[in-house]
């Protein structure tokens, strides 16, 4: 289970854990049918979390306002570090380099019989410590099923949009869903049977001065192949603008280079 991206946007409330973009490479697609229902035996296995474990990323970042796009390209390497002990809980700690183009971080997660559960980065962000501990993968996984993984209101956005000095109140609902199978061809090789899980979070800022809500998305799509993880995630962030602020876009990917697995 090398770092699992999170739809928490970077752009709109600086978080470490999700991010940015990244090289595409040709994907031979042959999902399941939409009526078919598949339970995936030995779900653990598309997750490794061995000690050592380690995975080498290459991504691409486009970002900025809706009409002048940036693109950047960068290097991503993660690996399983240990564990440690996380309000009474034992959690598993992976080490990134340079997650979406945002320097280190650390991210925690703990997998157990009924999934995985994440429970922040470090560092993190005010906003994604009101919302962690929260699941992002049920044992045993079903294609298709989805699942809500969070809805709270006014929780502190931690910035200030409107620039009135009041940090802003945010609602936010996360949800995630696995739709099916597919061949997936990455720099490291190609992956029959990579298990696609979309996750998506929307976010309404209620701007301290008053008028209209700013709007935010996050829509993720990952591929998860078995014995070795991440293989490749894209990611879409949209930020609609304030009175002062055009709309911001962040697209990201990150695909994998290379995988060693634990000794």
């Amino acid at each position: 289970m090398p770092h699992v991206p999170q739809p928490l946007p970077h752009v709109f409330s600086s978080l470490a854990v999700t991010a940015v973009l990244f090289a595409v490479s040709a994907i031979a697609t042959a999902p399941l049918a939409a009526e078919e229902s598949v339970q995936i035996a030995q779900s653990s296995d598309y997750f490794p979390d061995q000690i050592g474990t380690r995975w080498q990323y290459r991504g691409q970042i486009s970002e900025g306002a809706l009409q002048t796009i940036d693109n950047k390209f960068f290097a991503n390497v993660s690996e399983v570090k240990g564990t440690k002990k996380l309000n009474g809980m034992t959690v598993t700690v992976f080490h990134d380099s340079n997650p979406g183009n945002h320097g280190e971080s650390d991210s925690f997660y703990r997998r157990d019989a009924v999934g995985i559960v994440y429970y922040g980065s470090d560092p993190g962000t005010p906003l994604e410590k009101q919302i962690v501990p929260y699941q992002i993968v049920r044992f045993p996984m079903t294609i298709p099923s989805s699942f809500q993984q969070f809805n709270r209101k006014d929780l502190d956005f931690g910035s200030d949009m409107d620039r009135d000095g009041t940090d802003e109140k945010v609602d936010v609902v996360g949800s995630t869903s696995l739709v099916g199978r597919e061949t997936i061809t990455v720099p490291a090789g190609t992956y029959p049977d990579a298990v696609k899980v979309e996750a998506r979070m929307t976010m309404t800022i209620h701007l301290s001065g008053g008028g209209k809500p700013a709007r935010g998305t996050d829509v993720m799509t990952a591929w998860f192949a078995r014995g070795v993880g991440l293989v490749k995630y894209f990611e879409r962030q949209e930020l609609s603008g304030s009175k002062e602020d055009r709309g911001l876009m962040t697209e990201i990917t990150e695909e994998l280079e290379e995988f060693t697995p634990a000794r």
